[in-house]
């Protein structure tokens, strides 16, 4: 006697996919609430600038999501989203992405509001990990990384009082005895040089451009070819500044040049692109899949930059990046807000098969985010990775909001 062939159904039960929906129970959205954080709070010098959004289900769970900065704003857009959130089912998350969306677009997207739907999808996100028992990245699709290379941006932040252009050679020493070995700067426009300040972007002189280098080569002389160097340019120059600066930094081996330009004229970043041998990263400033597709086709960049709290929350970062693969360009996510930023950046990255480096940030991860964050993670020899329990894995302190450092605000309510 033949076997029979199994069910349909039978063989559903033996899916991940089947077992994953067996798990998480059927639940709605019944809450929305922001976070706010005392206005004159200062932690070492660093204001907390973001707003945080809390789904809660009927079932008890609590989702988190992130956008910044600021607050009035963002409050204003989740009070007009917010009803299209309550009572539905958290788990269909594209589905809700792609409503709001679709609202937003005709404003034109891009503000506040769209801010509020990356929150809410990263706080969709961990509710669905949270309902399975299982971390961010094994739903993305598992450890395409076991764990995450960093990079330390300096942009004005300090390493115990130290600054980028007053003490380059300290911080690299410092930064390598951490195991950290590349560093993201921003001597066009920081520091004692500061060429933008004095012609806006629009126009620089050769002296100023070999003077910008000398962060870079204090670095060099320090490291030598030990430490990874990338520039930012901070979207303020035009295209003839941006091939100037570009073929000033080409014999010293920069890990990569991000936001030469503002991304408004991609043909310009592909014209840089085709002009200089330095990879060029295109950054946070871009949102959605849609934006991004467009620089691909250009062959515009070299390396792809995200916000996971800027882009559209975390499946559009994951859409992005796979997009991004299909042209065997590779993703370097921003990190520099607030810690669940830091959360989902780290979750997401891991699962992405083309991961290049992560953008870190010590005074954040080392004085700030513990002020809120219990298990904050810390990159250990250079490399970071992912928080194992479910969801997005954050713990919070109840300090802050009993002391009322963190205000909690109910938005919409069934």
């Amino acid at each position: 006697m033949q076997p029979q062939p199994a069910s349909r159904r039978d063989f559903l039960k033996t899916t991940g996919a089947a077992a994953l929906a067996a798990a998480v129970p059927p639940m709605k959205i019944t809450k929305v609430e922001a976070v706010r954080f005392r206005r004159d709070l200062r932690i070492q010098g660093v204001a907390p600038n973001w707003t945080w959004v809390r789904l809660h289900t009927d079932n008890g769970l609590v989702g988190l999501g992130e956008s910044y900065p600021g607050y009035d704003a963002h409050l204003g857009a989740l009070k007009e989203l917010a009803p299209m959130v309550l009572g539905r089912d958290p788990t269909r998350i594209d589905r809700l992405w792609q409503d709001i969306f679709y609202r937003i677009s005709y404003q034109p997207f891009g503000g506040a509001d769209f801010r509020m739907l990356t929150a809410i999808n990263i706080a969709l996100w961990d509710i669905l990990g949270k309902a399975s028992g299982l971390p961010i990245y094994k739903l993305l699709g598992g450890k395409a990384q076991e764990r995450l290379m960093v990079y330390n941006t300096m942009n004005g932040w300090t390493i115990n009082g130290m600054r980028e252009h007053d003490a380059p050679e300290k911080i690299t020493e410092f930064l390598l005895k951490r195991g950290i070995r590349a560093i993201k700067i921003y001597p066009y426009d920081r520091g004692p040089v500061n060429a933008y300040a004095r012609h806006g972007g629009t126009f620089i002189t050769q002296a100023e451009l070999k003077q910008s280098l000398d962060p870079i080569q204090r670095i060099r002389k320090t490291a030598g070819d030990e430490m990874e160097i990338a520039l930012d340019l901070s979207s303020k120059w035009n295209l003839p500044c941006a091939m100037q600066i570009a073929h000033s930094l080409e014999p010293y081996g920069i890990m990569y040049l991000e936001d030469a330009m503002l991304p408004d004229n991609l043909e310009a970043y592909a014209s840089l692109a085709r002009e200089t041998s330095i990879p060029i990263c295109i950054s946070e400033r871009l949102a959605t899949r849609f934006r991004f597709r467009q620089m691909f086709e250009l062959r515009a960049v070299d390396v792809v930059m995200w916000d996971v709290t800027w882009c559209g929350g975390i499946s559009e970062a994951k859409k992005i990046s796979d997009m991004a693969d299909t042209y065997k360009i590779p993703t370097s996510p921003h990190t520099g807000g607030g810690p669940i930023l830091w959360f989902a950046s780290i979750h997401t990255a891991t699962s992405l098969t083309n991961f290049y480096i992560m953008e870190s940030v010590y005074h954040l991860y080392n004085d700030l985010y513990p002020h809120f964050i219990k298990n904050v993670p810390v990159p250990v020899n250079g490399y970071v990775t992912a928080p194992e329990a479910p969801g997005l894995g954050i713990e919070l302190r109840d300090e802050p909001f009993r002391n009322g450092d963190a205000v909690i605000e109910t938005v919409a309510q069934l």
